[in-house]
């Protein structure tokens, strides 16, 4: 029954973009619509074809997902333990909250100047601009999940004899595991937003790049192309995703 539904709302979903897609085609070639601010589908996927034919459009997009992904499994990577550490201490978290809520409102494109500065145009700058961007709101998210868990939990686990440790592995961070994922999920929207800015202003590959070269030639169609493989790729990660939070969270099926 299930499997039904989900083909059933899977193809309705795939009905409505074809709909929505052959409209805008329409449009466009009915003259509804100026090419110059929104080219027509066809007009897109043919800039594909040469991209894809010349290897660009393959380059560009692996360069963004690289940088994205390093910079967003470091940040996590940071984020995770030291979230869960501070929301389980009141003193910690008491002496680290001025710095989180100076850091929490910067925007990724603020960091942009200093990263330059420090670090110049290279790969190691893009990467520190994911990290940057993502870890404030990431170490958030974290505090809140692991604040969120039942108190009478961790006091059974300690009169059960547990230590500070065992507690954080064995009921603190299976607990707040799922909050924490779904964070990490918004997060990962929120990195790509840093990436492509950072590679609007300064790259020389990558989807930011692409979209920004397309807007100084007045390639509508190229900058569309850069923002639908946006979508693409955070589709494909987030299907990809989901299969990890499966095999990672068993009990939440």
């Amino acid at each position: 029954m299930k499997v039904d539904s989900t083909a059933k709302s899977l193809t309705i979903s795939i009905v409505s973009l074809l709909i929505f897609i052959s409209a805008w085609e329409l449009f466009c070639r009915l003259g509804f619509i100026e090419p110059l601010f929104m080219p027509a589908p066809s007009k897109i996927l043919t800039r594909a074809m040469k991209l894809i034919d010349n290897g660009q459009l393959v380059v560009h997009t692996l360069a963004s997902t690289r940088r994205v992904m390093v910079g967003f499994i470091v940040s996590s990577m940071v984020a995770i333990p030291f979230g869960i550490f501070l929301g389980s201490s009141r003193f910690f978290m008491a002496v680290f909250d001025p710095l989180i809520s100076l850091l929490r409102p910067l925007p990724s494109m603020s960091w942009i100047p200093l990263s330059l500065l420090w670090l110049g145009i290279t790969e190691t700058q893009k990467y520190s601009i994911v990290f940057m961007g993502s870890f404030a709101p990431s170490l958030l998210y974290i505090i809140e999940a692991t604040k969120g868990i039942d108190p009478l939990l961790i006091r059974a686990a300690k009169n059960l004899g547990a230590s500070k440790l065992d507690v954080m592995r064995e009921v603190i961070l299976p607990g707040s595991l799922p909050q924490i994922i779904a964070g990490l999920k918004v997060m990962l929207g929120i990195a790509w937003t840093c990436i492509i800015s950072a590679e609007l202003v300064a790259a020389r590959e990558g989807l930011g790049f692409m979209i920004m070269n397309g807007k100084e030639y007045f390639q509508t169609d190229t900058v569309l192309l850069g923002m639908v493989m946006i979508s693409i790729t955070v589709m494909i990660i987030d299907v990809v995703f989901r299969k990890f939070e499966r095999r990672l969270l068993p009990w939440t099926r």
